[in-house]
C-alpha cells in the first residue's frame, strides 16, 4: 500500500472532502466502510495524483459535536473542539432555555463552553444580569463584546491561541459579525479552498476550519444552530447541570429523574435556594423537550 500521510479536513467541497497536508489542500475522497468524516478530523490520506487524495483512515477524536438528523438518527457535525463559545445578546431577547441546552451538551461531550454577550453597547435588562451571576458563579467564562464597535474582542482572541473553537447561538445574535471580525478575510479563504481544489462547490451552509490570524483554528458553521438533545439520556441531561452534581449522589433513588421523586437532594436544593431555582425549571423543561425514549 502507498505510504499514508496525516491530514486535516477543513470543508466538505460538493461529494468531495478539502484535506490540508502542510500547506497543500488536496480534495478527496472516502472510503465507503468508514465512519463519517467531519471537519476538524484527522486522517490519514494516499494520493493516487499529487492534487487527489483518498481518506484511509479516521483517527481518533478527543471530542466530536453531534446533532439529530433525519428520523432518530445523530450524525457529527464537527471533530476535536475544544471550546464551544455560546453567543446570545441584548437582542433578540436572550433564549436562557437554548442557553443551557447548548452548556448540558458540552458537559456530556468533553468540550469546554464559555459565553459570548454581544451587542452590549445595547441597552439590556436587570433580569438578564442576575441570570449571568448564575454562569459566572459556576466558572464559565464570560466575555462582554460588541463584534460592530469592536469591543472585547481582543480578550476572546487572546482566548482563542492554541485551541479549535466555534461559535453557537440563536440566528440575530452576531455569531457572524463575530466570525467576520475575527477573520476579515473569510470571503477570500471560502473561494481559495474552492479554486485549490478545483471540484466542487463550497455551499455556505457547510462547516469550514479557519486558521485564526493570531493562532488557534475557528470552526464556522452556519448551518448548525441547533444541536437537539437526541443524543443526551436524561441522567446526562442532569449532568450537563453543573450545580447539580454535588447534590445528584444524595437522592434517594439512583434513577431519581429530579422531577417529584421522594427525598430528591437536587429538587430541595432548587426549592431551599443551594441552586439557581430558574436554572432547574429550564432543565424541568428541556426534560420535557427530550424525545421520550430518552426518559426514564
Amino acid at each position: 500500500m502507498a505510504s499514508l500521510s496525516e491530514g486535516l479536513v477543513i470543508a466538505h467541497l460538493g461529494k468531495g472532502i478539502a484535506v490540508e497536508l502542510g500547506d497543500q489542500i488536496i480534495l478527496c475522497q472516502t472510503l465507503r466502510k468508514l465512519d463519517t468524516v467531519v471537519v476538524g478530523d484527522r486522517v490519514m490520506i494516499s494520493q493516487p495524483s499529487p492534487d487527489q487524495g483518498r481518506i484511509e483512515q479516521l483517527l481518533p477524536r478527543r471530542s466530536v459535536l453531534q446533532r439529530p438528523s433525519r428520523g432518530e438518527q445523530i450524525r457529527p457535525v464537527a471533530a476535536n473542539l475544544d471550546t464551544i463559545f455560546v453567543v446570545f445578546a441584548a437582542e433578540p431577547d436572550c433564549d436562557f432555555l437554548l442557553l443551557d441546552q447548548y452548556l448540558a451538551i458540552c458537559e456530556n461531550c468533553n468540550i469546554d463552553a464559555a459565553l459570548v454577550f454581544n451587542k452590549i453597547d445595547l441597552p439590556h435588562r436587570e433580569s438578564v444580569e442576575l441570570e449571568l451571576k448564575n454562569y459566572q458563579a459556576l466558572n464559565y467564562r464570560l466575555y462582554r463584546v460588541s463584534a460592530n464597535q469592536r469591543l472585547g474582542i481582543d480578550d476572546i482572541k487572546q482566548d482563542l491561541r492554541g485551541q479549535t473553537s466555534m461559535f453557537a447561538g440563536q440566528s440575530g445574535v452576531g455569531k457572524s459579525s463575530l466570525t467576520n471580525t475575527l477573520l476579515p478575510d473569510k470571503t477570500l479563504k471560502i473561494n481559495s479552498v474552492s479554486e485549490t481544489t478545483r471540484h466542487g462547490r463550497h455551499t455556505t451552509t457547510a462547516a469550514t476550519l479557519y486558521h485564526l490570524p493570531g493562532g488557534g483554528d475557528l470552526i464556522d458553521s452556519p448551518g448548525v444552530a441547533i444541536f437537539g438533545l437526541a443524543g443526551l439520556s436524561e441522567a446526562q441531561l442532569a449532568w450537563g447541570y453543573r450545580e447539580f452534581h454535588p447534590f445528584i449522589g444524595k437522592c434517594r433513588f439512583n434513577d431519581c429523574r429530579h422531577l417529584n421523586d421522594k427525598d430528591c437532594a437536587v429538587r430541595e436544593a432548587a426549592e431551599n435556594g443551594s441552586i439557581p431555582f430558574s436554572r432547574y425549571q429550564r432543565f424541568l423543561k428541556l426534560r420535557e423537550k427530550m424525545p421520550p425514549a430518552n426518559r426514564n
